[in-house]
């Protein structure tokens, strides 16, 4: 079993980052397009802030709202999931980046310290659907939350040609959250016992993942055989890719598959966010 990803300790880091961000940006630069689709610069942002206010009504506060309705299936959830976005983001565009901004500074912190006041352990109040799991750890739900922020923030950042956070510290969490989805995505894949699949993600904060086929898929830390496909994508480009911002079609210029072509292609279709 994989060892839990650390990631509280980066979000007062990704947090000042963004209020920086935020601040540096001209009305020009708060209207441009993202790779979030019909998502503007000041989209993304509301965005943020729809999860972090979440994060405060919902876990810290125990308050729920309006009942979601019937959901019978995880594409119910996520259509139930996009309307909520959709929604927030629409009514969001009545404020200005000013007060959106003000808003960001005051809540990203308290939403941070709730999260670092979980005990890590302990089950989390939602589990990490899109690695497969019914329960998850607080660990778990922690590190998904720190993709949430890692990625829009990317995508106001490529937007507007700042980098400053595709570093190994800050990356390389994002992308080993991402990869646990890994044995999900593969659940359907047939092959022999024992077959071993390497990925690779180039470039800073990138490394090596395996998978071997046991019962089940499982992620592995080392392996003890030469893998039977071996998935080399440019790390540069995963984040798009496992976000759904990018999907195969995008990417095969960024991608080579040495052995079993098939085994290895399935990577391709993984996504490691809900909606």
């Amino acid at each position: 079993m994989n060892p839990p990803i650390e990631t509280i300790h980066l979000f007062p880091v990704l947090d000042q980052k963004l209020m920086e961000l935020l601040r540096s940006l001209t009305p020009e630069e708060w209207n441009k397009p993202t790779v979030a689709k019909l998502w503007t610069v000041k989209d993304v942002a509301a965005h943020l802030l729809d999860t972090h206010l979440r994060t405060l009504s919902i876990a810290r506060d125990g308050y729920m709202g309006a009942p979601p309705g019937a959901i019978h299936s995880p594409g119910d959830l996520v259509d139930y999931l996009n309307q909520l976005n959709a929604d927030w983001v629409a009514a969001c565009k009545r404020i200005s980046p000013a007060v959106l901004t003000s808003l960001l500074e005051e809540n990203c912190p308290k939403a941070s310290a709730y999260m670092a006041s979980l005990d890590p352990q302990a089950q989390a109040i939602f589990s990490v659907g899109w690695a497969g799991e019914a329960i998850s750890a607080n660990w778990f739900h922690i590190a998904r939350e720190y993709t949430e922020k890692w990625h829009h923030q990317q995508q106001i950042r490529e937007a507007v040609n700042k980098p400053g956070i595709m570093t190994a510290e800050l990356y390389h969490p994002f992308l080993d959250t991402f990869m646990r989805a890994l044995p999900f995505t593969y659940r359907d894949t047939p092959a022999p016992e024992s077959t071993v699949l390497q990925f690779t993600l180039t470039g800073v904060g990138g490394g090596d993942w395996y998978l071997i086929r046991k019962t089940e898929w499982e992620l592995i830390t080392a392996p003890g055989a030469s893998p039977t496909a071996h998935t080399t994508i440019d790390g540069a480009i995963a984040w798009k890719l496992f976000s759904k911002s990018w999907r195969r079609k995008d990417v095969m210029q960024y991608v080579t598959i040495a052995g079993d072509q098939k085994l290895g292609d399935v990577v391709l279709d993984m996504v490691s966010v809900m909606a």
